[in-house]
């Protein structure tokens, strides 16, 4: 899993509307990269509606929203309508942006030892530099968490 500090591994995947989504296109500004086990679950959907009800708050701040899972293009596209969402999600079934930035491999769950995806989220800089890696977000709390980090790092 890549750390504060470190360049952003760069990736390209599709988009809830089959359009290819790149790194490169949030240089310029900072991405909150979010990784989530799958749409309209309790959890991903309680944190994807915090982003939601704060997106205002965050582009305010000038930080782009991404959300990448393994799920398929068109499950993104039912759950970003379904809730409203007002950001980007990535499919990634085939687990390569995944594996880049080290969030999908074995998990605890109730106990169990399974594979699956670690919800993360990577806060990167507009140059695609790692600011910060949140690495069990709070899911009802998540966009207050990302901009009290950004706004903590940038009075540094």
């Amino acid at each position: 899993m890549p750390e504060p500090g470190e360049r952003a591994p760069s990736f390209e995947g599709v988009d809830q509307n089959g359009r290819k989504v790149r790194l490169s296109d949030f240089l310029g500004s900072p991405l909150a990269l979010y990784f989530y086990p799958e749409d309209d679950t309790p959890l991903c959907t309680k944190q994807a509606c915090n982003l939601r009800d704060n997106f205002g708050m965050l582009r305010k701040a000038g930080i782009n929203v991404v959300g990448v899972s393994p799920d398929d293009v068109d499950a993104h596209r039912g759950f970003r309508e379904k809730f409203d969402l007002p950001f980007t999600l990535i499919a990634d079934p085939q687990k390569k942006i995944m594996g880049a930035y080290g969030t999908w491999g074995e998990k605890n769950m109730y106990g169990n030892i399974v594979m699956g995806t670690k919800r993360t989220t990577f806060l990167i800089d507009g140059d695609g530099t790692i600011l910060h890696v949140f690495r069990r977000p709070k899911t009802g709390k998540h966009a207050e968490e990302i901009l009290a980090k950004f706004n903590a790092l940038a009075q540094r």
